[in-house]
């Protein structure tokens, strides 16, 4: 790693250098010597230039810190070994080797999926830089004032980041194509190859999940952009070819007209407004008309693609072979179309429709559910659709279906829709889709019907979720007539409930039992489709040191294996969520290098001794997965994932965990998505959550990387090392499976310490600033931290944090008891977070002199300081800069009708400089020692 001007940043504060190296050389007073740090941070603030000098620090260490992120990134997709091209080379070789027919590989065995989850943490241009660090270490760092965005993403600027990194994927995988139409023209001279090994598939746009602010009418528009960027595309290569006169060049251009035409006539949302009926008849009318001049499938093309390349040299037809292939493997659109919705919007449509008022979640009466719609289905008879209908209909899964429809209908009738369902709990969700999918005319090969499986009771109960499913014959003729059974697993929910170990073994367990129904219902010529929804972070799944890994954590040998033996076919998906994901196709080199990765992992999928798994047991010298121990120990395992998964559900019903996550909540990180928040109020009433479950996963995950504790990782872990310890100390030797789930812990541990989560509590213990009153000479000073005391006492964190940090010290006790080498957090990232503590304490003295004002309603000074207690600083500020304009309003030749002169024309300039602007200050670096903590973990939330 490069440290640039370390000497620079810390030179002023001469001090920290040997309070850093003490953390580190001296464990055993580590927390004595945290404190000392953070008195000496916070003094040091307090003088001349001392907040000029902790920016310069912490853009120092956060600098340091990116670098490392670029060289981790670097070192997850492989950029450091074979170059890029050469592997895509390489796999395409393999796969056309391990091909029996040409037409073997026209199938998919794996997707990139694209997500606009919120992890748009940083701004463009610094994502950007990390891309260009990532593909060229000698790219040099220029130390920017800010990594932070300027402000949370919207929608459409989501949706473009998103479309630039299909792009990439896209050209990565045109290379890939190329080199396989090189090999197996070699191999098959004659065959007409059409590969597509490697799919590309979005829901940015079209995951209306707990969003309202998502129009149908922008369903569509977006899959309208997706559909005339995917018909540039292909004009832009068939121009490349020489072609453009061709009667195939022509028709393209004429259909990628006629949809800039449709796209152009889509409504937009517009905040606070309903959308204009006769817009969207106009729109109506507009689609239906140019909807044959636009193309209405992907294969219309097919024979003049034929027909073209007749004439063509064999490089241009090589050209040409490989724009078909991208084009055909993913229709009309630049990636094909996932949508998301909630289990409970399916059961609300049911309901209105069909009158099915029970309960579904009862089993009693789910029993009724399944055979009523079951009927339901041999009874039906298919609605018409149109836009007039979906404009008055008031059900969000009618509206969504209807929408699917709609494309289907006049967009592109050859490309499958996912729909995906949150929450899935019974197998009456999947019928109950099923129905309304064929209510409104949706063919069953053009749906993909595909439950989340992501809560506890889903993740357990899910063979059983299936099976009602598999009992109707309905379901199974919807299988067949698909030819996939599509299943989506999540990992963040999962993880922070049960904790992400134990997540991870029990959607091992429901992949092998999904495996297992189809064989014991005679499918086998149905495919298993596994899409795995995880992050970037080790909090939502993501194994945090290489992409290969990554994606053999969620499909691991053993399951591997059984795919194979049972000879189902098979496709994985993966996800690439937000700003984080979207870098690992940031620019061309780290594009080819993702896209060759999940092609060699496609391929090692389908080998009988497949070569990552004999990386792994080579590069950490235990057995390989065919021998692995962790499955001849089954007892061990069940007892040591139930018990973190069993502790792990104490802590979330811990009052103490609440409060350790509600204290600060998300105003430790900015807002990094486009999903509307609740309406922030114009009271100073501070808002607190009653249970975890209250916040989204991903702020939940970067709450517990902000206070430096990853709890839903290795909470559990000491209880269920210490029952074992012999087993635990032999398998993390000798298990190559229970390695890389340990490798979790791994980098959990090295960004965990307890020494930084005491400071947390004890900085909200109303104790910890009276006995610094009690020992404060200066009577002004005192009354700060009397206030201080006052404000935290009213909050009453301190009634249930003290015992709930017990437990988990208790628990990380037997931990480094029975692994005692385990990592630990770096002196730097643990100067980060004692930088951030100085800066709570100068925010919090600073709220202790704003000037008394009389209440306005809930406006109260006290409010106030609550706010600023709990870092609600945006909302805090917003309110002192009404309660206190910087200037008073001009009145300069304005007539009264009578004399005065009595007033003094004058604002609160002195309160600004002295306290509103310090407060801002010390809050945007706070908030920049949240991305330099960031950048430590590598990734966000």
């Amino acid at each position: 790693m490069t440290h640039r001007a370390s000497s620079r940043a810390t030179s002023s504060l001469p001090s920290l250098t040997a309070l850093t190296q003490q953390l580190v050389t001296d464990p055993a007073h580590s927390h004595t010597t945290l404190s000392e740090l953070i008195t000496s941070l916070a003094a040091h603030g307090e003088s001349g230039k001392g907040m000029e000098e902790l920016e310069n620090l912490v853009r120092e260490l956060r600098d340091r810190n990116f670098e490392g992120r670029a060289e981790a990134l670097r070192r997850y997709v492989d950029l450091d070994g074979t170059p890029p091209a050469q592997r895509l080379k390489d796999v395409a070789a393999q796969l056309v080797e391990q091909a029996d027919e040409p037409q073997a590989l026209n199938q998919a065995r794996i997707a990139a999926v694209f997500t606009a989850h919120p992890t748009f943490a940083l701004a463009d241009d610094v994502y950007a830089l990390l891309g260009r660090k990532a593909a060229d270490p000698q790219t040099v760092i220029p130390q920017l004032p800010t990594h932070r965005r300027p402000g949370p993403p919207t929608l459409p600027e989501e949706l473009g980041l998103a479309l630039q990194a299909i792009t990439r994927g896209r050209d990565a995988l045109d290379v890939l194509n190329r080199e396989i139409l090189l090999a197996g023209h070699k191999r098959w001279p004659e065959a007409t190859l059409t590969p597509a090994p490697v799919l590309l598939a979005s829901w940015v746009g079209f995951d209306t999940d707990g969003r309202n602010d998502i129009g149908w009418w922008d369903t569509i528009r977006i899959r309208l952009e997706l559909k005339c960027a995917q018909l540039e595309r292909l004009a832009d290569q068939l121009e490349a070819c020489g072609v453009t006169d061709s009667a195939l060049g022509q028709r393209v251009l004429t259909a990628l007209e006629a949809s800039r035409q449709q796209h152009a006539a889509c409504p937009r949302s517009s905040a606070g407004s309903q959308v204009d009926p006769e817009a969207i008849a106009g729109f109506a009318r507009q689609l239906i008309a140019l909807e044959k001049t636009a193309l209405l499938d992907a294969r219309e093309l097919a024979p003049l693609f034929t027909q073209t390349r007749q004439a063509l040299s064999e490089e241009r037809k090589l050209q040409l072979d490989t724009a078909r292939a991208g084009f055909m493997a993913h229709g009309l659109g630049l990636s094909h179309m996932h949508t998301r919705l909630n289990a409970a919007q399916i059961y609300n449509v049911a309901r209105t429709r069909l009158g099915l008022t029970d309960d579904p979640t009862l089993p009693s009466q789910r029993r009724v559910l399944l055979s009523r719609i079951d009927e339901a289905m041999t009874d039906l008879k298919p609605v018409p659709v149109d836009f007039g209908g979906l404009l008055v209909e008031p059900s969000a899964a009618a509206r969504l279906m209807m929408t699917m429809a709609q494309i289907l209908k006049h967009i592109d009738a050859g490309s499958p829709i996912r729909f995906l369902i949150a929450e899935t709990e019974s197998g009456y969700t999947l019928l109950a889709t099923l129905w309304l999918a064929r209510l409104f005319g949706i063919q069953d090969h053009q749906i993909d019907i595909s439950p989340l499986f992501e809560t506890e009771s889903a993740l357990e109960n899910g063979e059983t979720i299936l099976e009602e499913a598999f009992r109707s014959r309905h379901w199974r003729d919807y299988l067949r007539a698909n030819g996939k059974l599509s299943l989506q697993f999540g990992y963040s929910d999962s993880g922070r409930y049960v904790g992400q170990l134990a997540a991870g073994t029990l959607v091992e367990r429901l992949r092998l039992r999904a495996l297992a129904l189809l064989r014991e219902h005679g499918m086998e010529d149905v495919s298993l489709l596994m899409f795995d929804t995880h992050g970037e972070s080790i909090g939502r799944g993501a194994h945090p040191f290489s992409l290969r890994e990554r994606l053999g954590y969620f499909s691991p040998p053993h399951t591997r294996s059984a795919l194979r033996k049972a000879g189902i076919p098979c496709r994985i998906e993966s996800a690439f969520q937000g700003g984080d994901g979207y870098t690992l196709f940031g620019n061309e080199a780290l594009a080819q290098a993702t896209i060759a990765t999940l092609a060699e992992f496609a391929c090692d999928f389908s080998s009988d001794e497949d070569d990552i798994s004999k990386t792994m047991a080579l590069e950490s010298k235990v057995l390989p997965a065919s021998e692995d121990p962790l499955y001849e120990r089954p007892d061990f395992a069940v007892d040591f994932f139930s018990t973190i998964a069993l502790k792990m559900g104490d802590l979330i019903d811990d009052p103490g965990y609440t409060a350790l996550l509600s204290a600060f909540g998300p105003a430790l990180i900015d807002k990094t998505g486009s999903r509307p928040s609740a309406r922030q109020s114009d009271t100073a009433t501070v808002t607190r959550i009653t249970h975890p479950g209250q916040i989204r996963a991903i702020p939940n995950n970067a709450i517990l990387q902000q206070l430096g504790w990853w709890a839903n990782v290795v909470h559990g872990m000491g209880e269920a090392a210490q029952r074992h310890p012999e087993s635990f100390a032999q398998l993390r030797a000798n298990s190559q499976r229970f390695r890389q789930q340990m490798d979790f812990a791994r980098q959990a541990l090295a960004h965990s310490d307890l020494d930084v989560l005491r400071s947390t509590v004890q900085h909200l213990d109303p104790g910890t600033w009276l006995d610094r009153a009690a020992n404060c000479e200066n009577e002004e000073q005192r009354a700060h931290y009397l206030a201080i005391a006052q404000g935290l006492e009213d909050l009453k964190f301190w009634q249930h944090l003290p015992a709930m940090f017990r437990s988990i010290q208790r628990d990380h006790i037997a931990l480094r008891s029975a692994w005692p080498e385990a990592p630990r957090m770096a002196a730097e990232e643990k100067l980060l977070h004692a930088v951030r503590f100085a800066l709570m304490e100068r925010i919090w003295r600073l709220s202790t002199r704003i000037p008394y004002f009389g209440p306005r309603g809930t406006i109260t000074r006290e409010a106030i300081a609550t706010l600023v207690l709990c870092l609600d600083i945006p909302r805090a500020l917003s309110l002192l800069e009404d309660l206190f304009p910087i200037t008073a309003p001009s009145i300069v030749d304005l007539d009264f009708g009578e004399p005065g002169g009595a007033a003094m024309a004058q604002g609160f300039v002195r309160e600004h400089e002295e306290i509103f602007r310090p407060l801002q200050r010390a809050f945007d670096l706070l908030r920049e020692v949240g991305i330099a903590v960031m950048h430590a973990n590598h990734s966000f939330g």
